[in-house]
Protein backbone atom coordinates (compact mmCIF):
# COMPACT_ATOMS: atom_id res chain seq x y z
CA UNK A 1 0.00 0.00 0.00
CA UNK A 2 1.17 3.53 -0.72
CA UNK A 3 -1.04 5.15 1.95
CA UNK A 4 -2.99 4.12 5.06
CA UNK A 5 -6.37 2.42 4.64
CA UNK A 6 -9.38 2.86 6.90
CA UNK A 7 -11.91 0.01 6.89
CA UNK A 8 -15.28 1.33 7.91
CA UNK A 9 -19.04 0.92 7.87
CA UNK A 10 -21.13 3.05 5.48
CA UNK A 11 -21.95 6.46 7.00
CA UNK A 12 -20.01 5.53 10.12
CA UNK A 13 -19.83 8.60 12.42
CA UNK A 14 -16.48 7.46 13.79
CA UNK A 15 -14.72 7.26 10.44
CA UNK A 16 -16.34 10.56 9.45
CA UNK A 17 -14.33 12.12 12.26
CA UNK A 18 -11.15 11.19 10.41
CA UNK A 19 -12.60 12.40 7.11
CA UNK A 20 -13.34 15.79 8.67
CA UNK A 21 -9.86 16.07 10.18
CA UNK A 22 -8.22 15.22 6.86
CA UNK A 23 -10.44 17.76 5.06
CA UNK A 24 -9.40 20.46 7.54
CA UNK A 25 -5.76 19.67 6.85
CA UNK A 26 -6.26 19.60 3.07
CA UNK A 27 -5.28 15.92 3.04
CA UNK A 28 -8.46 14.13 1.96
CA UNK A 29 -6.48 11.92 -0.45
CA UNK A 30 -3.84 10.93 2.13
CA UNK A 31 -5.94 8.00 3.39
CA UNK A 32 -7.94 5.43 1.43
CA UNK A 33 -11.37 4.53 2.80
CA UNK A 34 -12.55 0.95 2.24
CA UNK A 35 -16.24 0.33 2.94
CA UNK A 36 -17.26 -2.89 4.73
CA UNK A 37 -20.79 -4.23 4.21
CA UNK A 38 -22.47 -4.15 7.63
CA UNK A 39 -25.17 -6.56 6.45
CA UNK A 40 -22.63 -9.38 6.02
CA UNK A 41 -20.31 -11.11 8.53
CA UNK A 42 -16.87 -9.53 8.69
CA UNK A 43 -14.60 -11.13 6.04
CA UNK A 44 -11.87 -13.47 7.29
CA UNK A 45 -9.10 -11.27 5.85
CA UNK A 46 -10.33 -8.34 7.94
CA UNK A 47 -10.71 -10.41 11.11
CA UNK A 48 -7.14 -11.55 10.63
CA UNK A 49 -5.99 -7.92 10.57
CA UNK A 50 -8.04 -6.98 13.64
CA UNK A 51 -7.26 -10.03 15.75
CA UNK A 52 -10.86 -11.20 15.55
CA UNK A 53 -12.57 -8.00 16.70
CA UNK A 54 -15.45 -6.65 14.61
CA UNK A 55 -15.66 -3.01 15.70
CA UNK A 56 -14.90 -0.44 13.01
CA UNK A 57 -13.25 1.78 11.88
CA UNK A 58 -9.80 0.22 11.73
CA UNK A 59 -6.74 1.89 10.22
CA UNK A 60 -3.97 -0.09 8.55
CA UNK A 61 -0.68 1.67 7.86
CA UNK A 62 1.46 1.17 4.77
CA UNK A 63 3.62 -1.22 6.79
CA UNK A 64 0.70 -3.32 8.02
CA UNK A 65 0.31 -1.77 11.47
CA UNK A 66 -3.26 -1.76 12.74
CA UNK A 67 -4.92 0.89 14.92
CA UNK A 68 -8.46 0.87 16.35
CA UNK A 69 -10.82 3.38 18.00
CA UNK A 70 -11.68 6.65 16.31
CA UNK A 71 -10.06 8.88 18.93
CA UNK A 72 -6.80 6.94 18.48
CA UNK A 73 -7.09 7.35 14.71
CA UNK A 74 -7.61 11.08 15.11
CA UNK A 75 -4.47 11.36 17.21
CA UNK A 76 -2.51 9.32 14.64
CA UNK A 77 -3.57 11.64 11.83
CA UNK A 78 -2.91 14.75 13.93
CA UNK A 79 0.59 13.61 14.83
CA UNK A 80 1.56 12.15 11.46
CA UNK A 81 0.45 15.24 9.55
CA UNK A 82 1.12 17.81 12.25
CA UNK A 83 0.57 20.94 10.16
CA UNK A 84 -1.82 22.64 10.23
CA UNK A 85 -2.45 21.74 13.85
CA UNK A 86 -6.04 21.02 14.88
CA UNK A 87 -5.77 20.22 18.59
CA UNK A 88 -5.20 23.12 20.95
CA UNK A 89 -1.58 24.05 21.66
CA UNK A 90 -2.08 25.84 24.98
CA UNK A 91 -1.88 23.20 27.76
CA UNK A 92 -4.92 24.50 29.64
CA UNK A 93 -7.05 24.75 26.51
CA UNK A 94 -5.89 21.26 25.51
CA UNK A 95 -7.07 20.05 28.90
CA UNK A 96 -10.49 21.63 28.41
CA UNK A 97 -10.66 20.13 24.92
CA UNK A 98 -9.90 16.68 26.34
CA UNK A 99 -12.50 17.16 29.09
CA UNK A 100 -15.09 18.13 26.48
CA UNK A 101 -14.28 14.99 24.50
CA UNK A 102 -14.62 12.69 27.52
CA UNK A 103 -18.40 13.03 27.27
CA UNK A 104 -18.68 12.03 23.61
CA UNK A 105 -19.29 8.34 24.40
CA UNK A 106 -22.24 8.83 26.78
CA UNK A 107 -23.60 11.58 24.50
CA UNK A 108 -23.61 9.28 21.49
CA UNK A 109 -25.03 6.38 23.48
CA UNK A 110 -27.92 8.54 24.72
CA UNK A 111 -28.87 9.42 21.15
CA UNK A 112 -28.68 5.86 19.89
CA UNK A 113 -30.64 4.46 22.83
CA UNK A 114 -33.28 7.11 22.17
CA UNK A 115 -33.74 6.25 18.50
CA UNK A 116 -33.66 2.48 19.16
CA UNK A 117 -36.29 2.68 21.88
CA UNK A 118 -39.45 0.77 20.92
CA UNK A 119 -41.47 1.49 24.08
CA UNK A 120 -43.52 4.66 23.58
CA UNK A 121 -43.86 5.04 27.36
CA UNK A 122 -40.08 5.56 27.66
CA UNK A 123 -39.71 8.33 25.08
CA UNK A 124 -39.71 11.15 27.65
CA UNK A 125 -37.06 9.35 29.68
CA UNK A 126 -34.82 8.89 26.61
CA UNK A 127 -35.34 12.48 25.51
CA UNK A 128 -34.44 13.85 28.92
CA UNK A 129 -31.29 11.72 29.06
CA UNK A 130 -30.06 13.26 25.80
CA UNK A 131 -31.04 16.78 26.89
CA UNK A 132 -28.95 16.29 30.02
CA UNK A 133 -25.86 15.91 27.83
CA UNK A 134 -26.80 18.98 25.81
CA UNK A 135 -27.13 20.95 29.05
CA UNK A 136 -23.59 19.96 30.05
CA UNK A 137 -22.26 20.97 26.63
CA UNK A 138 -24.10 24.28 26.89
CA UNK A 139 -22.54 24.99 30.28
CA UNK A 140 -19.04 24.20 29.00
CA UNK A 141 -19.47 26.43 25.97
CA UNK A 142 -20.86 29.26 28.10
CA UNK A 143 -17.95 28.98 30.49
CA UNK A 144 -15.14 28.92 27.95
CA UNK A 145 -16.44 30.98 25.02
CA UNK A 146 -19.81 32.54 25.91
CA UNK A 147 -20.02 35.02 23.03
CA UNK A 148 -18.34 32.89 20.38
CA UNK A 149 -19.36 30.08 18.10
CA UNK A 150 -16.88 27.28 18.78
CA UNK A 151 -15.44 25.88 22.00
CA UNK A 152 -12.51 28.23 21.40
CA UNK A 153 -11.73 30.41 18.37
CA UNK A 154 -12.20 27.93 15.52
CA UNK A 155 -13.67 24.60 14.46
CA UNK A 156 -11.29 22.23 16.23
CA UNK A 157 -10.85 18.75 17.62
CA UNK A 158 -13.84 18.94 19.96
CA UNK A 159 -16.07 19.91 17.05
CA UNK A 160 -14.66 17.09 14.90
CA UNK A 161 -15.54 14.55 17.59
CA UNK A 162 -19.13 15.73 18.15
CA UNK A 163 -20.26 16.82 14.68
CA UNK A 164 -20.75 13.31 13.21
CA UNK A 165 -22.83 12.28 16.22
CA UNK A 166 -25.05 15.34 15.95
CA UNK A 167 -25.49 14.57 12.26
CA UNK A 168 -26.58 11.03 13.11
CA UNK A 169 -29.10 12.54 15.48
CA UNK A 170 -30.98 13.75 12.44
CA UNK A 171 -32.67 10.38 12.80
CA UNK A 172 -34.15 11.69 16.06
CA UNK A 173 -35.67 14.65 14.25
CA UNK A 174 -37.40 12.36 11.77
CA UNK A 175 -38.38 9.40 13.95
CA UNK A 176 -38.88 11.07 17.34
CA UNK A 177 -39.70 14.68 16.46
CA UNK A 178 -36.76 15.75 18.59
CA UNK A 179 -35.49 19.32 18.61
CA UNK A 180 -33.41 21.28 21.07
CA UNK A 181 -35.78 23.44 23.13
CA UNK A 182 -35.70 27.09 22.10
CA UNK A 183 -34.83 28.27 25.61
CA UNK A 184 -31.87 30.13 27.14
CA UNK A 185 -30.41 26.98 28.75
CA UNK A 186 -29.78 25.52 25.28
CA UNK A 187 -29.08 28.72 23.32
CA UNK A 188 -25.30 28.46 23.35
CA UNK A 189 -25.15 24.78 22.39
CA UNK A 190 -27.77 25.38 19.69
CA UNK A 191 -25.52 28.02 18.12
CA UNK A 192 -22.55 25.66 18.30
CA UNK A 193 -24.52 22.75 16.88
CA UNK A 194 -25.80 24.76 13.90
CA UNK A 195 -22.28 25.95 13.08
CA UNK A 196 -20.86 22.43 13.34
CA UNK A 197 -23.51 20.95 11.05
CA UNK A 198 -22.89 23.67 8.47
CA UNK A 199 -19.10 23.58 8.46
CA UNK A 200 -17.66 23.04 4.98
CA UNK A 201 -15.27 20.30 6.13
CA UNK A 202 -18.13 18.19 7.54
CA UNK A 203 -20.37 17.65 4.53
CA UNK A 204 -19.68 13.96 3.91
CA UNK A 205 -23.28 12.89 4.68
CA UNK A 206 -26.79 14.24 4.17
CA UNK A 207 -29.95 14.38 6.26
CA UNK A 208 -31.97 12.09 4.00
CA UNK A 209 -29.08 9.63 3.77
CA UNK A 210 -28.94 9.25 7.55
CA UNK A 211 -32.71 8.94 7.90
CA UNK A 212 -32.97 6.26 5.22
CA UNK A 213 -29.99 4.13 6.22
CA UNK A 214 -30.76 4.21 9.94
CA UNK A 215 -34.39 3.16 9.63
CA UNK A 216 -33.70 -0.26 11.16
CA UNK A 217 -32.14 1.40 14.20
CA UNK A 218 -35.37 3.34 14.64
CA UNK A 219 -37.34 0.10 15.01
CA UNK A 220 -34.81 -1.43 17.39
CA UNK A 221 -32.51 -3.38 15.05
CA UNK A 222 -28.94 -2.12 15.04
CA UNK A 223 -25.65 -3.12 13.40
CA UNK A 224 -27.16 -4.76 10.34
CA UNK A 225 -29.73 -6.89 12.20
CA UNK A 226 -33.04 -7.45 10.38
CA UNK A 227 -36.34 -6.33 11.92
CA UNK A 228 -39.06 -8.93 12.09
CA UNK A 229 -40.70 -9.60 8.73
CA UNK A 230 -37.93 -7.98 6.68
CA UNK A 231 -35.50 -9.54 4.19
CA UNK A 232 -33.23 -6.56 3.45
CA UNK A 233 -31.33 -4.27 5.80
CA UNK A 234 -31.79 -0.53 5.51
CA UNK A 235 -27.98 -0.44 5.34
CA UNK A 236 -27.93 -2.51 2.14
CA UNK A 237 -25.77 -1.06 -0.64
CA UNK A 238 -28.49 -1.57 -3.25
CA UNK A 239 -30.81 -0.09 -4.20
CA UNK A 240 -28.81 3.09 -3.63
CA UNK A 241 -30.20 5.23 -0.79
CA UNK A 242 -30.70 8.12 -3.22
CA UNK A 243 -33.27 6.05 -5.10
CA UNK A 244 -35.30 5.15 -2.02
CA UNK A 245 -38.25 7.11 -0.58
CA UNK A 246 -38.07 8.75 2.83
CA UNK A 247 -39.12 6.15 5.43
CA UNK A 248 -42.34 6.55 7.40
CA UNK A 249 -41.87 8.09 10.83
CA UNK A 250 -44.49 6.00 12.68
CA UNK A 251 -41.87 3.70 14.27
CA UNK A 252 -43.98 2.87 17.34
CA UNK A 253 -46.92 1.61 15.33
CA UNK A 254 -45.34 -0.77 12.81
CA UNK A 255 -42.25 -1.87 10.91
CA UNK A 256 -42.21 -0.75 7.30
CA UNK A 257 -41.81 -3.44 4.63
CA UNK A 258 -38.87 -3.85 2.27
CA UNK A 259 -41.06 -2.56 -0.56
CA UNK A 260 -42.16 0.52 1.39
CA UNK A 261 -38.53 1.35 2.14
CA UNK A 262 -37.51 0.96 -1.50
CA UNK A 263 -35.24 -1.98 -0.73
CA UNK A 264 -36.50 -4.33 -3.42
CA UNK A 265 -34.59 -4.56 -6.68
CA UNK A 266 -36.33 -3.21 -9.75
Amino acid sequence: MDRPVIYHIPVCPFSQRVEILLALKGLSEAVEFHVIDITEPRPDWLLEKTGGTTALPVLETENGGVLKESLVLLRYVEERWAKPRTAREDPFERGIERLFITREGPFGMAGYLYVMNTDRAKTDEKREALLGHYRWLNEMLERHNPEGTWLFDRFGLAEIVYTPLMMRFWFLEHYEGFALPDTPEFARVARWRAACLGHEAAQQVRYDQIVKLYYDYAVGAGNGALPEGRQRSSFAFAPDWRDRPMPPADKYDRVASDAELGLLDA
